[in-house]
């Protein structure tokens, strides 16, 4: 279902049913809301969570920024190694605001903010910005964004650089397989059929390249996070595996130093996907974690 948030019309999935603590999950760069697996919502919900799920803006059914052009993104590239000002059309601060204009929708007051890798960063700037709204604060397979962290594997690079063979619809999706043989999780692989019919169900539902290079850009310029993560103070769990090539376990580690309180843990075999053995590993963190939450939310101050 569509609602507006921000001024946006936003695509959004609810699961769980009103009057449960909910569980806002926002998604990374490029990535639709349908990345998060049903299996993982429907373990959510059975744990007595209301879930939403939304595509961020300019992916996937949520409107998109196509006005604004893409930018010159190997130029803009080039001011951030040269620690000059990323340029782009809109910020993860703007997402951060998006995301809580779907609880204002859905007349939601506070949540737990659970987001994966780009979604890590935007659920870290609600938790920073919006504490009022935060109940807890889970990041995953994310980053602070400080200078002077590793960066994704010399392969990984190269491969995110090419461009598909051709746009249609086989190729995207051999080209899709390829960087996500690159960045999956080790110990818990999965077939390329499987791969396939879930990129291809993706691709079906929503193919849109620019809002991708856009949201990168607003990654790059987002560099103020580093500094406002210490004054974070929800209860906040950093999830994130020890096989990440994308990025590595050092930025996760890097994010729970910076925030006050904060607890780590180290997944191992993880890497930069969410394959069914994974996802419930993470549910089996993060459910338990957010009824903590919710108990020492309720109890008298």
């Amino acid at each position: 279902m569509k609602v507006t948030a921000n001024g946006l019309q936003i695509e959004v999935d609810d699961t769980g049913g009103e009057g449960r603590p909910v569980i806002l999950l926002i998604m990374g760069l490029g990535m639709q809301l349908v990345a998060w697996p049903t299996a993982f919502v429907r373990q959510l919900a059975d744990a007595g969570f209301r879930v939403i799920r939304h595509d961020n803006r300019d992916i996937g059914l949520s409107q998109g920024f196509d006005h604004a052009g893409t930018g010159n993104i190997v130029w803009e590239t080039i001011r951030h190694r040269l620690g000059l000002k990323v340029r782009s059309a809109y910020t993860l601060q703007d997402m951060a605001i998006d995301s809580l204009g779907v609880l204002d929708a859905l007349g939601i007051e506070k949540a737990h903010i659970v987001g994966a890798s780009m979604g890590g960063m935007i659920a870290q700037r609600i938790a920073a910005f919006a504490p009022q709204r935060t109940t807890s604060l889970v990041s995953i397979m994310s980053s602070s964004g400080a200078r002077g962290l590793p960066g994704p594997r010399r392969e990984v690079t190269t491969m995110l650089m090419r461009r598909p063979a051709s746009r249609d619809e086989a190729a995207l999706v051999a080209h899709s397989i390829r960087l996500l043989r690159l960045i999956q999780s080790p110990a818990y692989p999965q077939t390329d059929e499987e791969l396939a019919e879930r990129l291809t169900f993706g691709l079906r539902r929503a193919y849109h390249p620019a809002g991708l290079l856009r949201q990168m850009l607003a990654i790059g310029a987002d560099d103020e996070r580093p500094r406002i993560l210490q004054g974070i103070r929800s209860p906040t769990l950093v999830l994130h595996g020890d096989a990440d090539a994308l990025v590595p376990i050092a930025c996760g580690e890097d994010t729970a130093r910076r925030i006050p309180g904060s607890q780590f843990v180290s997944i191992p075999g993880m890497g930069h996907d969410l394959p069914p053995e994974v996802c419930n590993i993470l549910a089996n963190h993060i459910a338990p974690f957010a009824q903590a939450a919710d108990a020492a939310d309720t109890r008298p101050s």
